[in-house]
């Protein structure tokens, strides 16, 4: 056999930002190579000690000058994130009001969270004082997805920077310019802070694995869980700590004494919202047998009339990243094998980059449209003759991110049995936007949480510190000097401290 020598093609060096609805390109962006994000690390290295070092009120106020800033720019900011990701102008717009929320409470919470906190010492060791105190990490690095990109990364971006930690983000090739965009408008606000408090780079997913290996202090990552796998076992390498989001396939449980109409028109929304792109969103239904007629009804009759398009008249745009489509038409064609039925849409509805909302009926448990996270328009509906049965289908899945439960008066009865990170009662998506709730999974959907308390501590390290006040006289426990009455004394001690519990 002979063979022909050929010259390897030269690695891309630029990154094209492509409207998705109708291919433009927007802009073009450096990639950064490792080189590029070791300076970018080292440079958030250089930032730390001064940002850690500034107190919870300073870094307050740097993060809400940054939100000011975002909202004087809105009208720009919100243009972009449609242009980038073929969201609707008004759905842009509702996702940075949500960043904002979430900047807010992070920035305004930080203190009180994660401020110095007294701790009892317990009475045999009442001669001290104990105390807890956090720190930041260092230098968090951060790959965000493409389907939220202004929400959720800042799950991640707000929180570490108001713990005091650095931040260099890599946001999703499918949303460069919203990432830079975040990252610019920080410093703008903020133009006497060291260059390097928090920057962004750019590239595919070898720039993100270059940042894995790069010297931070931890990880921050949303997307795919084969993904969130691979992260996680580079990260190994070095200990780097990693807090995952990765995928869901949610659940609702429609009970029999549920409002059906107010539960069909969440459903609707969470199912074809953003295009269905949306972790949290709904994507299984489970509804008692006594209400699943009128219950399929309402659902196809509300998104017979929701479209797709480019347009502000638009309920949702384009799919965002174009492989997945063939995802959700591989998802659509297993679930009609399977022997489901669709009572709305179906192969058809698929219209090169927008797709139409598609409706099944009876699809089995086992098929790829009800195991695997699907990511588009569509929705299964399973009819369910108890809620036992809608609460076991539910916690069957290998993910666990979120549900929601509508039920006029077992809410949060269910609520509490389901294993997820987050529920709603009477309502989808509702707890994404509280920003006091923690975000996260179990399971396949990952590992830590973004949001709320346990999110600023998912970036600070705890330091715990005793005090000695003044030494006791013959009660040297932690010394070779502690006497044989010493221990006598504190076997009489303990079983009235202990050895009285009922």
């Amino acid at each position: 056999m002979t063979t022909t020598e050929t010259t390897p093609a030269a690695p891309e060096t630029a990154l094209k930002s492509v409207d998705p609805a109708t291919g433009e390109v927007i802009a073009t962006y450096p990639i950064a190579d490792a080189d590029a994000v070791r300076a970018a690390v080292a440079k958030a290295r250089a930032a730390a000690p001064a940002w850690g070092a500034l107190s919870f009120d300073d870094r307050r106020k740097a993060l809400l000058r940054w939100s000011t800033r975002l909202v004087s720019e809105s009208d720009a900011f919100t243009d972009l994130i449609h242009r980038e990701t073929g969201k609707t102008h008004d759905d842009a717009f509702l996702e940075l009001m949500l960043a904002l929320e979430h900047i807010a409470w992070a920035a305004k919470n930080a203190k009180k969270v994660l401020g110095p906190k007294r701790i009892a010492s317990g009475p045999l060791m009442s001669n001290f004082s104990a105390r807890l105190e956090y720190r930041p990490l260092g230098v968090v690095g951060i790959i965000g997805p493409w389907n939220y990109p202004v929400y959720t990364p800042n799950g991640s971006i707000a929180y570490a920077l108001s713990a005091g930690n650095t931040v260099v983000f890599k946001p999703s090739e499918f949303s460069t310019g919203i990432g830079n965009f975040l990252a610019e408008a920080f410093r703008a606000a903020n133009p006497e802070l060291p260059d390097g408090v928090f920057v962004a780079i750019n590239g595919f997913g070898a720039t993100g694995a270059e940042l894995v290996k790069a010297d931070i202090d931890k990880i921050a990552f949303t997307g795919s869980t084969a993904t969130g796998k691979k992260i996680m076992a580079a990260a190994a390498e070095r200990l780097t700590p990693v807090l995952l989001e990765c995928g869901g396939k949610d659940a609702v449980i429609v009970a029999a004494d549920a409002d059906v109409k107010a539960a069909a028109d969440a459903v609707a929304f969470g199912a074809a919202g953003n295009s269905g792109q949306t972790c949290a969103g709904v994507e299984r239904v489970y509804v008692e047998r006594s209400v699943r007629e009128p219950f399929v009804a309402e659902l196809t009759r509300i998104l017979k009339n929701v479209k797709p398009g480019s347009g502000d008249d638009a309920n949702y745009g384009p799919m965002t990243m174009p492989s997945q489509i063939e995802i959700v038409r591989k998802h659509i064609d297993a679930a009609l094998a399977s022997g489901g039925k669709a009572v709305l849409g179906g192969p058809e509805s698929i219209k090169g980059a927008f797709i139409e909302p598609v409706v099944f009926v009876d699809v089995d448990e086992s098929s790829e449209a009800v195991v695997e996270e699907t990511f588009g328009p569509t929705v299964t509906v399973r009819t369910v003759d108890s809620i036992d049965e809608a609460i076991e289908l539910t916690n069957s899945s290998k993910y666990g991110l979120s549900s929601a439960v509508f039920s006029k008066s077992r809410g949060l009865e269910i609520a509490r049995r389901l294993r997820v990170g987050a529920t709603s009662v009477n309502s989808v998506l509702g707890f994404a936007a509280i920003p006091g709730l923690p975000f996260g999974g179990v399971g396949d959907s990952g590992i830590g949480r973004i949001h709320g308390e346990p999110g600023l501590k998912e970036f600070a390290r705890p330091h715990s510190i005793a005090i000695q006040k003044f030494t006791v006289p013959g009660m040297a426990l932690l010394s070779f000097s502690r006497t044989k009455s010493t221990v006598n004394l504190l076997r009489k001690v303990v079983p009235v401290l202990h050895g009285r519990n009922k």
